[in-house]
């Protein structure tokens, strides 16, 4: 048998698998190449920074934010547009940016979680609703089946474990490993948020 016909024993329940696993993959080419975009030097980007705003460059810095990618960019022109104002009216603007962006950086995480949990259980599922199928065959013939007949039913009724199992075990790794770089895009905005707004309050005092 080719894999085709071995997936296609599985029954009904193997079409919400292969589509669980259709957008995992989706899901992750579009995660992996929006996060790739987000990647930058944040220490760099900030001494760059730094130096226009202390050096009374304030619009060439909110151009450069405006031109780099990335969470921490992002915040730090907020930050730049309130230059003015008092502290607290910068630090709401940095928070109202972060949640922007945490909000961006998580996008379809959630997504991707589900159909981690999902998949085996649909794979589940579908063994049990075999297995009913399988034993209902049984008793059709009145108990009058030999083991082929039995080891045939229950293998075609495991494809679909195997099915759940093989989506859903690749999906949590990604997923987890995807949480990993979302978190420390996170505690690059958290480090560099404190740093621009001390940064701005101090050459505001000067």
């Amino acid at each position: 048998m080719s894999l085709f016909e071995i997936v296609a024993k599985g029954g009904f329940m193997i079409i919400p698998i292969l589509i669980c696993s259709i957008l995992s993959i989706a899901i992750l080419v579009e995660r992996l190449l929006a996060l790739r975009k987000m990647e930058i030097n944040a220490r760099t980007f900030i001494m760059k920074i730094r130096g226009m705003v202390f050096n009374n460059r304030i619009t060439e810095a909110i151009m450069l934010c405006k031109k780099t990618p990335g969470p921490v960019a992002k915040i730090t022109k907020a930050a730049l547009e309130k230059h003015e104002r008092p502290r607290i009216e910068i630090k709401e603007a940095v928070e109202s940016a972060g949640k922007v962006e945490i909000f961006n950086l998580e996008k379809n995480l959630g997504v991707l979680g589900t159909i981690a949990a999902i998949a085996p259980l649909l794979g589940f599922l579908g063994t049990v609703t075999g297995m009913i199928k399988a034993f209902m065959r049984i008793q059709s013939l009145g108990g009058n089946v030999d083991a082929n007949v039995l080891a045939g039913g229950i293998w075609e009724a495991l494809v679909t474990t195997a099915a759940g199992l093989a989506v859903g075990i690749p999906t949590i790794i990604f997923y987890n490993w995807l949480q990993t770089k979302v978190e420390k895009f996170v505690f690059e905005m958290e480090d560099s948020s404190v740093t621009i707004v001390d940064m701005i309050i101090e050459k505001g005092e000067r």
